[in-house]
């Protein structure tokens, strides 16, 4: 009896330090998809787990018929960023909530690059800070047409314009780890292709 004891006591503490970092397996960035509206819970269970992960979040107004509140909202719906091996696939998989990794040809997860996240990491804080009202860009744009992003740490992307929202915001699809994936994005950070 009291071997088992002391059995589920090493457990409890094992799960504390990812098994990849005992193994000195590669870790590496992955986009997981999870359902809708459940990225934070999703956050919260891998944090117990003691896995890395990011969910880049932006602050909107949102607008009621009786009053307008300030909403933090994920900037990817439905997806989040974990930092992760190979072995910790499947206990990520079994969360409640996670769906699917972002595969390569149906085969393992894609490794999403550390310059990508940071870049992510960068466009967030530049919005949360206003960057985004600079120089606003006047050339019309129109629903289905490509664009490029001009400015900020996604310069350089381009996409297909998916909705303008009002005359300073826009949804575009950018391929993002063979996925499309809308960004929500200031007018003044795109232009046409």
């Amino acid at each position: 009896m009291e071997e088992r004891k002391s059995t589920v006591s090493a457990k409890k503490t094992s799960k504390k330090v990812p098994a990849a970092k005992r193994d000195h397996e590669k870790m590496a960035w992955h986009a997981i998809y999870v359902r809708s509206r459940s990225e934070k819970k999703v956050v919260s269970q891998l944090t117990d787990m003691g896995i890395v992960c990011y969910l880049p979040l932006v602050t909107r107004v949102k607008q009621w018929s009786d009053r307008r509140k300030k909403v933090e909202e994920p900037l990817f719906k439905s997806y989040v960023f974990v930092y992760s091996s190979d072995k910790q696939y499947v206990p990520i998989l079994n969360l409640f909530g996670v769906l699917k990794f972002v595969m390569f040809e149906k085969q393992h997860p894609v490794d999403v690059p550390e310059s990508q996240i940071l870049a992510i990491k960068k466009f967030v804080s530049d919005y949360e800070h206003g960057e985004e009202y600079k120089m606003l860009n006047n050339e019309e744009l129109k629903v289905g047409q490509m664009v490029r992003i001009s400015s900020g740490p996604m310069k350089g992307l381009t996409g297909r314009l998916e909705t303008i929202r009002d005359k300073r915001h826009l949804i575009v699809y950018i391929e993002v780890v063979g996925q499309f994936i809308p960004v929500h994005i200031p007018r003044a950070k795109v232009e046409p292709v």
